[in-house]
């Protein structure tokens, strides 16, 4: 779920104060106090206190202590929904009074996931700071399912999502093609038998069963990458060579990259990998569609839009 931050707004009489909704909303993401502190920057023992007392300003228990953590009782959750709920309508204020600066300051809620956006937010985040250099971007990482979650709910404001949504509240615009492929070092021997194609945007292109003898690191089977590369060496009755087979998207591209192996990666992640070999896969390469999507039903600041405008510029 959404990271919060501290927010330093103080309320008045007996109403919670919105940094006291982070701190319920931490707890919550956390699933533990003590790792929640940690996020928080403040002491265990400081949080442990904030939640007693409004447990007992409440007069119900809103989490169930365990061994390896806390979870929300039937009341807890109630309130974690109040929390969101409170904090999303908060932002929407923020962000129509931000617009009255004329983009001069503010913030935008960008979700992502963690891999595509080590690669694909860099260079748009420097091109947004230099247009808008008082308005500042938080990151939320997440897959695509969660991430629509999030759009329905308010909890971010913008995000690049995999086609097609599952959700048809959430209305997205194309923004980019992206081909898997394998990816390796230019010393690997399996780029010996590669060859030059230009039908696709792949310019080397391998047999998929011409790797069969190399091993390979994959990600986990549910994942996009995952799924995809089970696909194809089903398809080619490939039983591939691997140790490997759980890792995250990063950690397998960047082995892969380094020539430990092959790994499945996606082409846009040449923008990271500036020294690796990609190699297409012909008919047999699955590719994604990407896109960008607004929350709907709800106010769109304008620097929300002006980062969507920057998304398509840089990437489209």
């Amino acid at each position: 779920m959404i990271k919060t931050e501290r927010t330093h707004y103080h309320g008045s009489g007996d109403g919670m104060e919105l940094k006291e909704l982070t701190y319920l909303i931490a707890i919550a993401e956390e699933k533990s106090i003590s790792r929640a502190a940690e996020r928080l920057y403040m002491a265990q023992s400081s949080l442990s206190q904030f939640l007693s007392t409004l447990e007992a300003n409440l007069g119900s228990k809103l989490f169930i202590r365990l061994s390896t953590g806390v979870r929300p009782t039937e009341a807890g959750r109630i309130m974690i929904e109040y929390a969101y709920a409170t904090l999303s309508e908060f932002h929407r204020v923020q962000d129509e009074m931000q617009d009255i600066a004329d983009l001069q300051r503010g913030r935008v809620i960008l979700g992502i996931s963690g891999f595509r956006g080590s690669y694909l937010l860099p260079p748009v985040l420097n091109e947004f700071r230099t247009k808008y250099p008082g308005i500042h971007v938080n990151i939320v990482e997440q897959n695509s399912m969660m991430l629509e979650e999030m759009l329905l709910s308010g909890e971010i404001d913008i995000a690049v999502i995999v086609l097609p949504v599952s959700d048809q509240r959430i209305k997205s615009e194309f923004l980019m093609k992206d081909e898997i492929c394998i990816i390796t070092s230019k010393d690997h021997p399996v780029v010996d038998k590669a060859w030059h194609s230009d039908t696709s945007a792949v310019p080397l292109h391998i047999d998929i069963r011409d790797t069969a003898e190399y091993e390979y690191y994959l990600s986990d089977y549910d994942t996009i990458l995952g799924r995809e590369a089970r696909r194809i060496f089903m398809k080619n009755n490939i039983v591939p060579i691997t140790y490997n087979e759980k890792l995250t998207a990063l950690f397998a591209a960047a082995m892969g990259a380094e020539g430990q192996g092959l790994a499945f990666t996606y082409y846009s992640s040449r923008r990271y990998f500036h020294d690796a070999v990609f190699l297409g896969l012909g008919d047999d390469a699955p590719s994604i569609e990407l896109a960008v999507a607004l929350s709907p039903g709800r106010y769109h600041s304008r620097a929300a839009l002006a980062l969507k405008d920057t998304l398509f510029s840089v990437l489209g």
